[in-house]
């Protein structure tokens, strides 16, 4: 009895071993041949090769850990290896191995002699398991891309461009099919262009751009073109730009004048301690700043077409109360105390007077601005806008299309106005540009009209 029940006792003791050996196998075989496989991310993934660019690779593998990585670039069945990487197995069950890495490459189309067209990436991550054959577990990462190495091309069709510091110049251009933007760099500030006609099937383009009264004469002034690969262009155009002097103005700022004009700006924060004087120089210079960002980015809303037609009209029976351009200098109590350019023309007529509207347009802005009080701005179309500040009171509401004379507001002193008047800004591309330009029928038609008259007869 003893012996039988000492037999079973280690047939138990046996079959338990064979069943710890089994579950012991069983775990080694799944961890050898396990079926997760590798993490991969590639940054960037353009979808335009334009020239040589760098590559990020993070690649990872959490249980075998990583056997290899390999990059490749294949066009028309041509490939070429850009990255390749080995990962050697080390220590018992790879616990020595590398289990995530992170590498660079570079693709340079020029130096791997890529055709320009269609283009496939290539990236493949393999871990140590033994699956496929022991080749191991693969991810595999494929990205389309254009190779497109060849910039498009550009040219100016008008022939003299005569522009004053501070005025408005429009040229006309043509631009190669694959083009994306174009327009006119003036130093390092872009203007739009605008194609001509919605088909664009002959690729001509206007831009109206702005020399800025403090710019030096001889500031570089070129086309420049971009297509959808951001490979660009740039071309030099006949221009010519004429000095122009500028007013200085002496401005006394006096209690009286900060007691009418600072209630209007409660509204901002002050610090208790400021005195009448910091806070003004606080509305000058730091909210002044924010409305003229303000202006820029409404001019991204500009309509491609233009809206605006023949000379621009003026406040009517107005007289000229400061110019564009005027250096002003700001004294207190006989101490200058701040600097600005006056960036318009500010124009006095009886009080409340009605205000027309420069030219046609649309209402992108009606509302308080700042230091401009209560404040128009008319889109005129292709980045030209006009601006009517310091109002009483304003007629029109923003996305309201607008005729030359109709009444937009009355004049009034909103804002930094010491005074009841209108200050009326032309902005190209949000730089203010001199508004005299732009009243002056002889000035349209010498430099706007005559130029887009030859695309009637192309």
């Amino acid at each position: 009895m003893l012996k039988k029940k000492k037999g079973r006792a280690w047939l138990v003791l046996f079959v338990i071993a064979i069943m710890a050996l089994s579950s012991v196998f069983a775990w080694f075989v799944m961890y050898v041949f396990e079926g997760e496989n590798p993490s991969l991310v590639v940054r960037p993934l353009p979808e335009f090769l334009s020239e040589g660019r760098t590559f990020t690779l993070e690649a990872g593998d959490k249980k075998r850990g990583l056997r290899s990585l390999r990059a490749t670039i294949d066009q028309s069945g041509r490939k070429a290896v850009v990255f390749e990487k080995d990962f050697p197995y080390e220590g018992l069950f790879n616990k020595d191995g590398i289990y995530k890495h992170e590498a660079e490459f570079q693709i340079d189309p020029t130096a791997l002699n890529l055709a320009q067209g269609r283009a496939v990436l290539e990236v493949q991550a393999f871990d140590h398991s033994r699956r496929g054959g022991g080749d191991g577990n693969r991810t595999l990462l494929i990205h389309n891309l254009i190779v497109d190495t060849i910039p498009p091309s550009i040219r100016a069709m008008t022939r003299l461009h005569y522009v004053n510091q501070g005025g408005t110049c429009l040229v006309i251009y043509q631009a190669s099919s694959d083009t994306h933007k174009s327009g006119v760099m003036v130093n390092s500030d872009h203007y739009p262009g605008h194609p001509v006609d919605e088909e664009n099937a002959d690729g001509l383009h206007l831009c109206y751009f702005a020399v800025p009264h403090d710019m030096d004469p001889k500031a570089e002034i070129m086309l420049w073109a971009e297509d959808e690969a951001g490979n660009q262009t740039v071309a030099s155009f006949y221009h010519r730009i004429r000095a122009k002097r500028f007013r200085s103005d002496r401005m006394n700022i006096t209690d009286k004048f900060l007691e009418q004009i600072l209630p209007y700006f409660s509204f901002l924060t002050f610090d208790e301690q400021d005195t009448s004087v910091e806070r003004y120089l606080k509305i000058n210079n730091e909210l002044r700043e924010r409305n003229h960002e303000t202006m820029r980015k409404i001019q991204k809303e500009s309509s491609p077409k233009q809206l605006w037609e023949g000379v621009w009209m003026r406040l009517p029976n107005a007289a000229t109360m400061a110019r564009y351009a005027d250096h002003r200098v700001y004294f207190y109590s006989g101490e200058p105390i701040d600097e600005k350019y006056h960036m318009g023309v500010d124009l006095a007529s009886l009080a409340n007077s009605p205000v027309p509207a420069a030219n046609h347009g649309r209402v992108v802005f009606a509302e308080r601005l700042g230091i401009y009080g209560n404040t128009v701005i008319l889109d005129h179309g292709q980045r030209l806008m006009s601006l009517y500040g310091h109002l009483s009171s304003m007629s029109v509401s923003r996305g309201q299309d607008v005729e030359r004379g109709d009444v937009i507001g009355f004049t009034g002193t909103t804002g930094l106005a010491g005074g009841d008047h209108l200050h009326f800004s032309v902005m190209v591309n949000g730089t203010h540009v001199n508004p005299i330009e732009w009243w002056d029928a002889h000035w349209i038609r010498d430099n706007v009209e005559e130029k887009l008259s030859t695309l009637d007869n192309r």
